[in-house]
């Protein structure tokens, strides 16, 4: 999570995006995570009506990718497509959950720094929950520091 000081205080700050598959659930996991005491950045979608997921994906995507923000999360009807647009970016690790299980390993194993919910699988409580353990995972390191190394180099190799 990207944290910034303000008068000693450390503000927990994440992006998050979905499309309008997505977007009643992200409306609650916003409110969740403002009452946590979370600064959020809301990319969009802002209503319901018929709109394309690359591009809420590419834009939550980016600010992780670009290090403006440490984690995000993003939310569409079944979360496939955010996951693979996501993931496009160099320095992303998004994955997509459906179980709280999934949702820790993907940080302690992979160190994944954003979170894909497809919303016709998880549930306002559920997502909560995986919400919560995400944030709060730490990445384990050791033999998987390896492996997430060898992703960088393969980005490397993708984006000279």
């Amino acid at each position: 999570m990207s944290s910034v000081k303000c008068q000693s205080v450390r503000v927990k700050r994440i992006v998050i995006g979905s499309d309008h598959g997505g977007f009643r659930l992200k409306e609650k996991l916003k409110a969740y995570l403002e009452r946590k005491g979370y600064r959020v950045k809301d990319v969009g979608c802002l209503n319901r009506g018929p709109c394309d997921y690359p591009e809420y994906a590419y834009k939550v995507a980016s600010l992780v990718s670009s290090g403006r923000f440490s984690r995000g999360i993003l939310v569409c009807k079944s979360g496939i497509g955010n996951s693979i647009a996501a993931n496009k970016l160099k320095g992303v690790r998004a994955a997509l959950c459906y179980n709280l299980r999934a949702a820790k390993l993907s940080r302690r194993h992979n160190d994944a720094n954003l979170l894909v919910l497809g919303a016709l699988f998880v549930k306002q409580p559920l997502a909560r929950r995986m919400v919560s353990i995400w944030l709060s995972t730490a990445f384990e390191g050791g033999r998987h520091l390896r492996r997430v190394r060898q992703i960088r180099k393969i980005e490397d190799e993708l984006f000279r």
